[in-house]
């Protein structure tokens, strides 16, 4: 995909002098910085939306927000890269400058400086990876199979009288076994098989010595392991191979690979697991005395048990007739309240309260109404009142009541206020409160 979107040539096709329109007519696109960004980023966005890269990590960067910004780098190119906190919170080591990983995650352009960058959303250290999914995936297949199927885990011996161990002569793992055993259990016949716990080929090693010692007589149980170590050491115990002879081992096996903290095929396969050689060697014996008093011990276990388990009957049954008794009272009272709710509720629709209650809002309402009404008749009639006295007031019949009169001039377009207006001879129309006069001015 890479090579489809930059192996372009270098050379650009030469332009004409000319620079002004083109002969066709057309007009040239001019794209803004900020547009020309957006394509390369929705190009990018749409043609890498998930890759795999590999490099080393440099410039690392926490913010305050819990994103982490770094470059990714090898011996050619680097590119930026960041990863958000809601993904960070899933990594399982701590990113630092130096540390090779492969990364998984888009990419995008940071559109404020035009970068192109890497938005991560996986982080492994290179190399881990792999093995994790060698691992994950051959624990599948062997669960799948039955082979970490707890029926088949076999108990240990109480007291084995021939124990087999397989690990490495040169280790600390089978000076740790021999002292625990000698401390514990003095008498105990211990069979060693040498053989290679790591590097190229070890892993074939462990699987015939646990073939080899299975085949010693009365051997009654099996240690197989080794000290701690890095991934790498131990990766031999999660090799096929060594969990199949595991478990066709005709007796029962032990586990002890590495400390605690350490898992590995071999752990699921065995029938029992030790956190480490020692703690599998005293799982695999204990003293002589140590046993008689556990029996001992149990034995009054068993007797106190009886005592508190017949006392603990009695109370049970006292606290469960209880229990009863006041789940039922409950219910009784749950069901009463129900009915008081529904009397109650009955009474509140009963037809001859509705319809009392009805008429009671209709008489409430007819009054209301018939006030409204006269208050608003009232009201009209004073405003009529009010407009006829105003308009009789205005009226300038009123006027010529009171002995005024109104001249016109002969054809009645004009009144005279003015006796400059008319001369002598002229007509005049005088309007008097009752009736008209026709005049001639002398």
């Amino acid at each position: 995909m890479t090579n489809s979107l930059f192996d372009l040539p270098f050379e650009e096709p030469q332009e004409p002098e000319d620079r002004g329109p083109s002969r066709s007519g057309e007009s040239r696109r001019v794209f803004s910085v900020s547009q020309l960004t957006e394509r390369i980023r929705e190009t990018l966005e749409e043609r890498f939306f998930e890759i795999w890269v590999e490099g080393e990590i440099s410039n690392c960067f926490v913010a305050k927000t819990g994103h982490v910004y770094f470059t990714l780098k090898d011996a050619g190119a680097q590119v930026k890269a960041v990863m958000f906190r809601s993904d960070v919170r899933y990594l399982r080591f701590k990113v630092k400058d130096g540390l090779s990983v492969v990364a998984r995650g888009r990419i995008t352009v940071y559109d404020p400086k035009g970068e192109y960058q890497i938005v991560c959303q996986h982080l492994e250290p290179e190399g881990l990876g792999a093995r994790q999914l060698a691992f994950d995936q051959l624990k599948e297949r062997l669960q799948r199979e039955g082979l970490f199927d707890p029926r088949r885990k076999r108990p240990l011996p109480a007291l084995p009288r021939k124990i087999g161990v397989v690990t490495s002569l040169d280790g600390a793992a089978v000076r740790d076994i021999i002292k625990v055993l000698r401390r514990r259990y003095a008498n105990a016949h211990i069979v060693i098989r040498p053989t290679r716990v790591q590097g190229e080929g070890a892993a074939l090693d462990i699987a015939r010595a646990m073939a080899a010692i299975g085949k010693v007589k009365d051997v009654d149980v099996v240690i197989v392991g080794r000290g701690g170590g890095s991934i790498e050491d131990l990766w031999a115990f999660n090799e096929e191979v060594v969990a199949r002879a595991i478990g066709g081992c005709p007796v029962p096996t032990i586990s002890a690979v590495g400390h605690e903290t350490d898992v590995t095929i071999a752990d699921f396969v065995a029938d029992l697991r030790a956190p480490t050689p020692s703690a599998a060697a005293e799982m695999v014996v204990v003293r002589k005395d140590d046993f008689c008093t556990r029996i001992d011990r149990l034995g009054n276990r068993v007797h106190t048990l009886f005592q508190m388990r017949t006392a603990m009957l009695g109370r049970r049954t006292d606290d469960v007739s209880h229990q009863l008794l006041r789940a039922i009272r409950t219910r009784l009272g749950r069901r009463e309240r129900a009915y008081q709710v529904l009397r109650l509720t009955l009474e509140r629709f009963e037809v001859g309260r509705r319809f009392a209650a009805v008429r009671t809002r209709l008489v409430a309402a007819d009054g209301r109404l018939r006030a409204n009404v006269d208050r608003r008749v009232h009201g009209a009639d004073a405003r009529f009142r009010a407009n006829a006295a105003r308009l009789e007031s205005l009226s300038p019949l009123a006027v010529l009541g009171r002995g005024y009169a109104v001249c016109w001039n002969a054809d009645r377009t004009a009144i005279i206020r003015d006796e400059a207006a008319v001369t002598s001879g002229d007509k005049v129309h005088v309007k008097l409160e009752r009736g008209e006069l026709d005049c001639t001015v002398e």
